[in-house]
């Protein structure tokens, strides 16, 4: 049964949700955690995730502190680097052409390193990304990217981590109980119409935490916001995010803020599901394209494949494929990059195809202009400034020239057989516009005003990502903006009359 009251009702039960969970309940105060999902696909786009989380470490022992596991030779056979703040506030500043909100961003950055921590105590266990962040050169891993740490398990291990730790704590957490409606009047926010098990009910509440995602899986929003043949693009993770947290705040006034036409979408399988599959979790996705290049249907390369680092370029190629013809393109590498293909290249569910001389290759390419696609090759790898050397740990300035659109690093000829192409399409993972909240995590009104009893987190904040995002800074933002609307969120139901 689910119960009448709650102190503090959180709407989702992604990592958001949990870390307000977590925070609330450090108050002494009773939580509830409504999840419109049934228990097994439970966990909204998080479960989704590898798990990365970019956050701010000053050196190894900062992640010592994060990984207790880390080995005395894992550390000597590691360049693991640093992120400074400075580097953290370049990149969020750089990838969102410096339109991300000060004060979140700030916030995002600077308490990124202490959440991380906070988490960890709870129960949360970090380790480092070697499959994906870090190539071996000289005997020395390194990583890349500001991309270093993510939770054991990835995505569902770090739901499953979050669950146990929010029910040891006294958390109630109810499946298949959709939120409808805020229960509002002039004096804020008391609670939550939701439908659990085909029955609608009032939860009344001190306070209400958003934390349900993005309207990605919602095909009406997503091509009214996002534009047309946004229609077309798949869902990456969870079919539950349909936007409707976003919708309950907007309808007592909440104010809408951000980049609403903008999304993070990436490059996926062509061929892949609807939306997101459990069973494969994030392994649609197709991110070696720095080390290879990118051909459309009309057999032609249409962006800088090398422009950065994947973490920096992935979250918005996807728009770009979604606007080629037919909404797709091909992948191609040769015998030199296809041993450096990420994992997910290797699963069985994927669209591929493999030749041993270009010729061949190019009239496997499904609904590509093969006669083209093969003048592309032999132009692309005739620009090659083969002169310099191929480093995929740092933007080694391996490029081409005089082409229309040049490659800036990572420019690898495509000439040596066997040779392989992936074919992918757009893949949406969360939409960028959402609620304006303040620095406490309460959600802001139409006339500038606090909402009582109010509070957001995660996916459905607005004004943080702009045109794209770097890598792993959602499940970061979830878990500060998580912490903080959780305790400001907790405090007030505490002091709240009973």
């Amino acid at each position: 049964m689910l119960p009448s009251s709650s102190d503090v009702v959180i709407v989702g039960a992604g990592n958001a949700a949990f870390c307000a969970a977590h925070a609330a309940a450090e108050h002494g105060v009773s939580v509830l955690v409504l999840e419109r999902a049934p228990e097994e696909e439970s966990g909204g786009n998080s479960r989704f995730t590898a798990g990365a989380f970019r956050c701010v470490y000053d050196g190894v022992d900062d992640l010592r502190a994060l990984m207790p596991d880390l080995t005395d030779e894992e550390v000597a056979n590691t360049d693991f680097g640093t992120y400074t703040q400075d580097k953290f506030f370049d990149d969020m500043g750089r990838v969102t052409e410096y339109r991300t909100d000060p004060d979140l961003c700030e916030l995002l950055i600077t308490r990124s390193k202490d959440t991380m921590r906070w988490m960890q105590k709870k129960g949360i266990r970090f380790i480092p990304i070697y499959g994906r962040q870090a190539y071996k050169i000289d005997g020395k891993f390194k990583f890349w990217g500001g991309l270093t740490v993510e939770a054991w398990g990835g995505g569902p291990g770090l739901v499953e981590a979050h669950t146990k730790i929010a029910k040891k704590n006294g958390v109630t957490v109810a499946y298949n109980a959709r939120a409808l409606s805020l229960l509002a009047d002039d004096d804020g926010v008391h609670g939550v119409r939701v439908k659990h098990d085909g029955r609608t009910v009032e939860v009344k509440a001190k306070c209400v935490v958003l934390a349900a995602g993005g309207f990605q899986a919602n095909t009406e929003m997503r091509t009214r916001y996002l534009g047309p043949t946004w229609e077309l693009a798949k869902i990456r993770g969870t079919r539950f995010n349909t936007g409707d947290a976003i919708r309950m705040a907007l309808d007592i006034g909440a104010m809408p803020t951000g980049n609403w036409s903008g999304c993070h979408a990436v490059g996926w399988d062509r061929n892949a599901p609807e939306f997101g599959d459990l069973a494969v979790g994030d392994n649609f996705q197709k991110h070696s394209y720095p080390w290879g290049i990118m051909i459309n249907a009309n057999g032609e390369r249409f962006v800088d494949e090398g422009a950065d680092f994947r973490n920096y370029t992935y979250a918005k190629y996807g728009r770009v494929i979604l606007m080629q013809p037919g909404q797709f393109a091909w992948q191609v590498f040769d015998k030199k990059i296809i041993p450096m293909l990420r994992d997910e290249y290797r699963i069985k569910q994927v669209t591929k195809v493999r030749a041993d001389t270009l010729e061949e290759l190019v009239e496997k390419l499904d609904d590509v202009n093969a006669v083209r696609a093969l003048e592309t090759i032999k132009a692309y790898n005739k620009a090659v400034r083969t002169d310099i050397k191929f480093n995929p740990n740092v933007k080694d300035g391996r490029r081409t020239e005089g082409l229309a659109i040049n490659k800036s690093n990572w420019a690898n000829t495509v000439d040596e057989p066997p040779f392989e192409a992936y074919a992918v399409t757009c893949g949406i993972t969360f939409t960028f516009g959402g609620l304006k909240i303040d620095t406490s995590g309460r959600v802001i009104d139409t006339d500038g005003q606090v909402i009582a009893g109010l509070h957001a987190a995660g996916e459905l904040v607005g004004g943080l990502f702009y045109f794209n995002y770097p890598g792993g800074t959602g499940l970061m933002a979830g878990s500060v903006f998580g912490k903080i609307a959780g305790t400001t969120a907790g405090q007030r139901a505490a002091q709240a009359p009973s």
